[in-house]
């Protein structure tokens, strides 16, 4: 099946491969340093198994937070940082890389894409980098923030040191399978994520363009670009919460012999309801989306700056070297 000419903005011609990997790579660097602690906060509330007693308030993300810092010291908020900056710059060089790729396979004749053609390849895209590298990323990551002990005391040593021995000794210890440890559920997350996440941010800033003529044919300012993308960033978390906390619980421990993944599911998803009721599925979901939705933020408004330099100085990678 043959590409199509998608047309962009005002017919431009979309953003080149170089682009969206260079582009996509930079804008995840800066969203993972941005936003990591509140997802290590937000990955504690998926782990805690804590029944509140009647009446009792839930322990929200600011008393999560403040626990990891008094406990751990503020280095703990940012457990599994290593894993995530050496899978974010991939990730989302392949998210933006595959979702052109897939937005020209699903253009009409025309080169026209639809609200429909949008969703699926924001689908896809998703699901692409969670196979890719998102899913052994986020077992380690998951490993690392999961442990308990204080980054300041050099006697408390705990069972991984950081994100390379963490993924040695799952590997060693448990298999290459352990690296993907619900890769479904990563898959099924990470592809309503992007596919509601490319579908909003696609129709808000359309909008935004039709009501300002000015920005018909051009990108809109970065503080508009930063809003449109912090609303739909949102979106996402809200519609998957109980996909993603299943995931959690499900990459933190080794697997049981002769236990399949779809088994673990049931049974995780069995005693959380019976033992914890119906909000464990959204535990987290407050830090989830004070994480996403601002790291989407971060992301589209200097994943369209790069790109907008990137164009604006005609940079290509021509016979494997730069060139202006």
């Amino acid at each position: 099946m043959s590409a199509k000419s998608v047309k962009g903005p005002g017919g431009k011609k979309p953003a080149s491969a170089a682009t969206n990997l260079i582009a996509g790579g930079g804008a995840g660097m800066m969203e993972a340093l941005v936003c990591h602690p509140l997802d290590t906060i937000k990955v504690r509330m998926q782990l805690s198994r804590r029944k509140r007693a009647p009446g009792a308030k839930p322990r929200g993300f600011i008393t999560t937070g403040k626990e990891i810092v008094k406990r751990e010291t503020v280095l703990g908020l940012y457990k599994g940082l290593g894993a995530v900056v050496t899978g974010i710059v991939p990730k989302m060089a392949i998210r933006f890389t595959s979702y052109e790729w897939y937005k020209q396979l699903l253009a009409n004749k025309d080169g026209v894409v639809s609200g429909e053609a949008t969703f699926f390849a924001g689908l896809g895209a998703g699901v692409t980098e969670a196979v890719a590298v998102v899913t052994p990323m986020e077992v380690v990551k998951i490993r690392l923030q999961a442990q308990h002990h204080s980054m300041a005391d050099p006697l408390d040593i705990p069972k991984y040191r950081n994100a390379a021995h963490a993924a040695f000794t799952v590997l060693r210890e448990e298999g290459v399978g352990a690296m993907y440890r619900g890769v479904s559920l990563t898959a099924l997350r990470q592809g309503t994520n992007q596919a509601v996440n490319f579908s909003a941010y696609t129709e808000f800033k359309a909008l935004l363009q039709r009501i300002q003529p000015a920005y018909n044919d051009k990108e809109l300012p970065s503080y508009q670009t930063m809003f449109i993308g912090l609303v739909s960033g949102a979106m996402g978390p809200l519609s998957n919460a109980p996909i993603d906390t299943i995931k959690t619980r499900l990459q933190k421990t080794p697997a049981e012999a002769g236990e399949t993944a779809l088994s673990r599911v049931k049974v995780i998803a069995r005693d959380m309801f019976k033992q914890e009721g119906f909000h464990a599925f959204y535990k987290g979901i407050t830090p989830r989306i004070m994480r996403v939705a601002p790291g989407q933020a971060v992301t589209f408004t200097v994943y369209e700056y790069l790109k907008g330099w990137l164009e604006s100085t005609n940079l290509a990678i021509v016979g494997g070297r730069y060139e202006e």
